[in-house]
């Protein structure tokens, strides 16, 4: 049985994994899309669409390797969760598609990427709208 502090203890640890890795990958990808934009100009975002492909090949890559060997649950949390996370979310949103369709789920993968791509759009929008709002339009 569990006791109180060893389930406490094990909490700081997920927490640390997850915060750590999502420091690393926050400032991989602050430098990573430093060093890109301005070489490609910014009339696209190179830089952006750089992170999310490559954030979505180390995914697939690691939680491949991952579920085809033993590595402890803390690599997910500090890889996938913490330093991928914080450099991309788009790579766990690609993966899931991956899942879905591997799952021959492809009516509810259609609806994952396509939804995500236009609600998220949307909702991006909906906050730009109401930032105009609340800042009486000088948004």
């Amino acid at each position: 049985m569990m006791t109180p502090a060893k389930t406490g203890m094990e909490t700081v640890t997920k927490v640390l994994l997850v915060g750590g890795g999502g420091f690393i990958g926050a400032n991989a990808r602050y430098w990573l899309g430093g060093l890109i934009q301005p070489k490609f100009g910014s009339t696209f975002p190179w830089g952006t669409m750089a992170i999310n492909v490559s954030g979505s090949l180390v995914i697939g890559l690691f939680l491949g390797l991952m579920a085809g060997l033993d590595w402890s649950p803390n690599w997910r949390l500090f890889v996938a969760i913490g330093i991928l996370g914080g450099y991309t979310t788009y790579s766990s949103f690609a993966y899931e598609a991956v899942n879905l369709l591997g799952q021959k789920e492809y009516l509810r993968a259609l609806f994952y990427v396509e939804g995500t791509a236009l609600f998220t759009v949307f909702a991006a929008w909906l906050g730009l709208v109401g930032a105009r709002m609340v800042m009486g339009g000088k948004v």
